[in-house]
């Protein structure tokens, strides 16, 4: 063989490959000396179990002098002192497409059921810059959702972002299969993220139901994978949710919960030595929360509507990351346990809750009967103890006398079967039909 014929070979020769050995393990936090990497690179630990070898995979979260800080994907019990670590030289990507509807993937974009990927899918980047606001359109069009408190009182724009703050055990995980069955949207993302093992099945097959699996992308991470599974499992869900958005569809994401990611990118953070702050949070915590939720919302090509719940700390409504998440929304709904004690469902309380967008998104009529419908509630509710024990005097005050006669009404209104999907335009004409007396 002449030696030109030998060039096209020696130009595909990538040369040297540099391996780090791992230092040291302390808690999550793996540090290495070596290779030479990038925050956010995507490395293999090459470890030996039972004399076969295998591959961890891990990723890069910082520096420390000269070693370099990894934090695992899955399991480190079999990585030991000199352990390999390799260099991939790119971030974590995920496959995406049409044919992975009515599939539930873990973090790393793998269906859980350990089934073949479909073939013809794309290739995206788990970790993407929001849109440019100029480029995100006003949001001028209603989302129905089918449950007469939301498309009634808390009516929900194409493109709008909210959250569902509540406690545990309220009816977040059935508020949200009620809305991703009911929904106007073209396609459903849904993440599962810290849930009970039992629960991801159980809001697959209860709450959300063949007809709603069929139209939906699950992604899963439970709360005994470790942090880094749990956090991007979060943006593995957004970069899914942004793929059908840029090919022109409306897309309803649904994050349970955000709080799980903070404590998530809490444990992160300690591990490699951030201060904790507010109620040990770590900075990095509030530093990555508007980023991901930025995200989602319009851009010029489609909407992502999305709902992100909360939950709070004994039912806490101030605590920093319902704090947080409130201040970067646009719009939230409260489920308030009060009302779940009395059989009341969906358990929103209406007067805690707000959508931003709500009057620039229905007509006159509606928004009038909306606010007489809140008013008259509101009115019961503060003379409500008077009147329990029978201190209220009727004909003391018009307002309360028709708040009296209202009420039982609007608690019916706001009451809705999970199983029931009343159309927005029958929604309205209940509303002003109450508004009036009816």
């Amino acid at each position: 063989m002449k030696a030109r014929d030998l060039i096209p070979h020696v130009k595909n020769v990538t040369g040297i490959k540099v391996f780090g050995r791992v230092k040291r393990v302390v808690g999550l936090m793996i540090e290495s000396k070596g290779p030479s990497t990038f925050i956010g690179e995507m490395c293999w630990i090459h470890v030996k179990s039972n004399g076969i070898v295998k591959k961890i995979r891990a990723e890069v979260v910082g520096f420390k002098d000269d070693d370099v800080i990894l934090m695992p994907y899955q399991n480190i019990q079999d990585i030991a002192p000199g352990s390999l670590v390799e260099a991939t030289g790119s971030t974590l990507e995920v496959k995406v497409g049409h044919a992975l509807k009515g599939k539930v993937l873990n973090s790393l974009g793998e269906p859980l059921d350990q089934s073949p990927l479909p073939i013809g899918l794309t290739s995206v980047p788990i970790d993407q810059d929001p849109p440019n606001p100029l480029s995100r359109p006003p949001i001028n069009e209603t989302l129905e959702v089918g449950i007469k408190a939301i498309d009634g009182l808390l009516t929900v724009g194409k493109g709008q972002r909210l959250g569902i703050f509540a406690g545990s055990g309220v009816g977040k995980s059935t508020l949200m299969g009620m809305i991703a069955k009911n929904t106007s949207a073209d396609i459903n993302v849904i993440a599962l993220i810290g849930e009970r093992g039992r629960e991801v099945r159980e809001f697959i097959e209860r709450d959300l139901g063949p007809e709603g699996l069929a139209r939906s992308i699950v992604i899963a991470a439970t709360s005994d994978q470790p942090a880094l599974m749990r956090i991007k499992a979060a943006y593995t869900a957004t970069a899914v949710a942004e793929y059908f958005r840029d090919r022109g569809l409306n897309v309803l994401f649904m994050m349970d919960s955000v709080t799980r990611i903070a404590m998530a990118q809490r444990e992160v953070g300690l591990a490699i030595g951030e201060p904790p702050a507010t109620k040990g949070y770590t900075p990095s915590v509030f530093a990555i929360l508007p980023r991901l939720l930025e995200r989602t919302g319009t851009n010029h090509l489609g909407s992502i509507t999305s709902f992100y719940t909360v939950l709070v700390d004994g039912d806490d409504m101030n605590e920093p990351i319902a704090d947080t998440v409130r201040g970067i929304l646009d719009g939230h709904f409260v489920l308030d346990r009060n009302l779940a004690n009395k059989g009341q469902y969906p358990a929103i309380n209406v007067l805690k809750s707000v959508s931003r967008l709500m009057n620039h998104l229905v007509d006159p009529a509606h928004s009038e009967s909306a606010n007489k419908v809140r008013e008259k509630l509101s009115a019961y509710l503060q003379s409500e103890d008077l009147i329990n024990i029978g201190a209220y005097k009727k004909g003391s005050s018009k307002d309360i006398d028709d708040a009296i006669i209202m009420y039982p009404k609007i608690i019916e209104f706001l009451k809705q079967p999970t199983e029931d999907k009343v159309p927005i335009t029958t929604t309205t004409m209940r509303l002003q039909s109450l508004a009036q007396g009816g």
